[in-house]
Parts: structure tokens; C-alpha cells; sequence
């Protein structure tokens, strides 16, 4: 999760960087068109300026966005965030504007950065009136990062970009791999804890679990009940042996939490998984929800290979198609054929492997 957050960071430095210089070349722009030709050593100062101030920006702002501001619209109360973003940003904002200020002011050819009059003239032009637009621009620019950010959370990594580009607004045939992972004994533990506190329960397992998904490129395509559904593009799926590395890190960095667990809830969580791939369509569905669905005979297969771990008394179940896509021997993964097996519904047999 560290690494998705930094990615995130880098992103949003070199976006808000981007916005920095081109409100540079605006004001450029102006300049010019006013009859007011600026000097080299100005363009200079002011472009590099504007590069300080991105990256600076970007760097601060991007990381109290990501590591503060994402988690307390998550988990505190919206007024309680709303009012500690504005102030948060205030802070940040106005130091932000007293470092640019105080380069451009050391780089004026009157001044010097050891006069101690060049402090007090960055911070009086910091608190300047006019300072509100600059204050207003940035406040907006923030604000759409925060909710682009939310919005991919909401449907995944990567496909709030595909929605954007109106990459299935036809439908379109792929090849995917998916994994249905059921929590165990999922019937037993609602017994035992009850609806409020088994609520709790599965959000703190998919929260625990979600890091494994998306370090391993994964996408979650559904969570049905206690159910997790995961999907691939096909390379992406199979090479450096995605799809099988997910399975066991989420099953890691559960029993990593296993004495929390057992001390809140009395039960440690465990997955079983079912994984098949094969050809799908792939498109937008709904008017007032939308989103992005796959249709195919292989979703209900995955889902019927799944069901046979408690059966055949393992973990996880490939089908034989998708092992023989796999390169078990790079992986260093030893693989167990558990036969032809009549799968629920379906009137082929499907070869089954565990690991």
C-alpha cells in the first residue's frame, strides 16, 4: 500500500508541477500582450520559480492528501475533515507562498538573501489581499485531486481512467484471468459475532487483504458479501505469476494480523480461492450506477471451482487451462492435479490443480 501512496505522490507532484509552469506561461502570456517585455534574468527567476513551486507543492500538499486527507474522509465525521482540509491547506498554502516569494525576492537585482529587510518583505507580500486568488485556484485544484482520487478508489485502480477514455463504452472481447476468494467458515462466524460486529469484521479483512490485490496488479471487480472477486488482463495475470502470488500475500498478511484478530473478533480470517481465465465481454452497464462489467461463461466457472475447495479439502484450485498458461517452474511453485472434475452446472469436465 506504501507503494500505490507513492505512486500517487509522484503523480500529483507532477501533475500540480505541469499546472505551476502553465500558470506561468499565462501570466507570460499577458505580460506580452500588455507591452511589457520581460527581461532574461526575470524569465529565468519566474520560470524556475514556477518549477519550485510545483515540486514543492506537489511534494507537501500530495503526501498530507495522500497519508491524512484520504483517511479522514474514510473515517471522521465530514465536518470534522472539511474544516481540518481548509486549515491543513491554509498552513500549507501560505508557507508554500512565503518560500516562492522569498525566491523571487532573492532573486531581484536590488536584493540579496543576507538582507534581513528581504524575510519581511516575502512574508508582507504573502499576506497580501491579491494572495486570495492564487489561494482560490489552488484550493479548487486541490479539491479535484481529492475527489479524482476518491472516485478511483471507488471503482479501482485504473478503471476511472478507462471510463474517462471510454475504453468500454462499446463492448469488447478480452482474455482475463479471475479469482474468487470466499472467506471460510463465513456462516459460522456471522453466528458467532453477530450482523453489526460481522460487518466490522469483513471490513477489516478486505482492508488488511487489499494490499496484496493491488501490489500483485490485480483489480477488484466485486466484493459480494464475503466474497472478493479479482481480475486480470490475461499478461498481466500470468506473468511474474500474479494471480497465484495475490492469493498467498493476502493469505500473508492475514496471518500477520492473526493476534489482532483472535483479540477482537475471537476468529482468524482465511480465504480459499478458485482461479480460471478465459475470454470475456467487457463493457459499460447501468444509467444511474455506472460501471464496468464482464459477461461470459467464465465468471460461473471460476465460481464453481471455488466452491470445490472445502470438498476436495484445499485452499486454492486452478483450472487446467490456466496452469498450462503458467510457468510453475520459474515460479518455483510444486503444482498437484486433483483429476477431471464435474463442476455444478456444467456438463464438461474440468481438470483442477492445487498448489
Amino acid at each position: 500500500m506504501l507503494k500505490s501512496k507513492i505512486y500517487n505522490i509522484f503523480w500529483i507532484t507532477l501533475a500540480w508541477t505541469f499546472i505551476s509552469m502553465f500558470q506561468y506561461l499565462i501570466g507570460y502570456a499577458i505580460s506580452i500582450q500588455f507591452g511589457y517585455q520581460p527581461l532574461g534574468e526575470e524569465i529565468v527567476a519566474a520560470w524556475t520559480g514556477a518549477l519550485i513551486t510545483g515540486i514543492t507543492a506537489g511534494t507537501i500538499g500530495g503526501s498530507i492528501l495522500v497519508f491524512f486527507w484520504e483517511k479522514w474522509l474514510r473515517s471522521k465525521p465530514y465536518g470534522w475533515t472539511l474544516r481540518n482540509i481548509l486549515i491543513t491547506y491554509t498552513i500549507v498554502f501560505l508557507f508554500i507562498s512565503y518560500i516562492s516569494t522569498l525566491y523571487f525576492a532573492s532573486n531581484h537585482p536590488t536584493m540579496e538573501l543576507q538582507n534581513s529587510n528581504i524575510w519581511l518583505i516575502a512574508l508582507n507580500y504573502s499576506l497580501q489581499p491579491n494572495i486570495l486568488i492564487p489561494y482560490s485556484v489552488w484550493l479548487l485544484i486541490v479539491m479535484l485531486t481529492l475527489i479524482t482520487m476518491l472516485v478511483n478508489d471507488k471503482y479501482g485502480p485504473g478503471v476511472f481512467v478507462k471510463f474517462l477514455l471510454g475504453k468500454y463504452f462499446n463492448p469488447k472481447r478480452e482474455e482475463r484471468v479471475f479469482m474468487f476468494m470466499d472467506l471460510r467458515s463465513s456462516t459460522s462466524i456471522a453466528e458467532k459475532l453477530g450482523e453489526a460486529q460481522y460487518f466490522n469484521f469483513i471490513k477489516e479483512v478486505y482492508k488488511v487483504a487489499t494490499p496484496g490485490i493491488l501490489n500483485n496488479r490485480g483489480e477488484i471487480y466485486q466484493y459480494v458479501g464475503d466474497e472478493i472477486v479479482v481480475s486480470w488482463p490475461i499478461k498481466s495475470g500470468i506473468e511474474k505469476g500474479n494471480c497465484i502470488n495475490c492469493y498467498f500475500d493476502v493469505k500473508s498478511l492475514l496471518h500477520r494480523k492473526e493476534i489482532y484478530f483472535l483479540k477482537k473478533y475471537g476468529v482468524q480470517p482465511e480465504f480459499k480461492a478458485g482461479l480460471h481465465y478465459g475470454s470475456v465481454m467487457a463493457g459499460e452497464i447501468g444509467i444511474v450506477k455506472r460501471d464496468i462489467a464482464y459477461s461470459c461463461d467464465v465468471l460461473n466457472t471460476t465460481s464453481r471451482i471455488q466452491e470445490l475447495c472445502n470438498s476436495l479439502k484445499v485452499d486454492i484450485l486452478l483450472s487446467g487451462s490456466l496452469t498450462k498458461k503458467m510457468d510453475f517452474d520459474r515460479l518455483k511453485v510444486q503444482t498437484r492435479s486433483m483429476g477431471e472434475i464435474s463442476l455444478r452446472g456444467k456438463s464438461n469436465k474440468v481438470e483442477l490443480f492445487s498448489i
